[in-house]
């Protein structure tokens, strides 16, 4: 009998439990939309990664303002390694990725595991790699020692649009991070 009791005051301290967090999921406000997240400026971080980087930094130029840039980050140590990522207005990520680091590695990585297509297309005179993955869609390109990758959940077009907009250096009269 007293097995039994212990089972039924079990039962019943679960149920009292859960009515306590129903309770308070019920009557404590909650926002359940996702807020984009806040735009960033990369001007300052640009203009460091740029010093100090062996191959020319690239960041877009001439995007329109409802592209956001989020983030941004630059480690000199981890194979100069650039990232610069967007917000889409339609609410994607893009991601601007640049490193001397072994290229297969770095790109398995930038892409989340993105595999080559045959499809290479030009963009400004320069080839780019198309890359598809589950998660992620890319753009490669070799410069040198460098490569950059362009990759995020966007459409191809808007990978292709970040892509045709990278500069290494800032048009004349043009602060970098600034979009026109």
């Amino acid at each position: 009998m007293k097995g039994k009791q212990t089972v039924k005051d079990m039962i019943l301290s679960m149920a009292a439990i859960g009515i306590v967090v129903a309770g308070i999921y019920v009557f404590i406000p909650h926002d359940d939309t996702e807020k984009p997240p806040e735009a960033i400026s990369y001007d300052v971080e640009l203009s460091t990664a740029r010093r100090a980087a062996s191959y020319p930094v690239a960041a877009p130029v001439g995007l329109p303002d409802d592209w956001r840039a989020t983030t941004v980050r630059y480690k000199g140590a981890e194979n100069e390694r650039w990232h610069l990522g967007f917000y889409t207005p339609d609410g994607k990520y893009v991601g601007v990725e640049q490193s001397i680091d072994q290229p297969e590695r770095f790109i398995k990585e930038a892409t989340q595991n993105a595999e080559a297509t045959k499809i290479t297309q030009t963009i400004k005179g320069d080839p780019w790699k198309r890359y598809e993955g589950e998660r992620y869609d890319a753009l490669v390109r070799q410069d040198g020692d460098a490569t950059t990758v362009v990759t995020g959940s966007a459409s191809i077009g808007q990978l292709s649009k970040v892509a045709a907009a990278l500069e290494t250096a800032p048009p004349e009269g043009e602060e970098p991070g600034q979009a026109s």
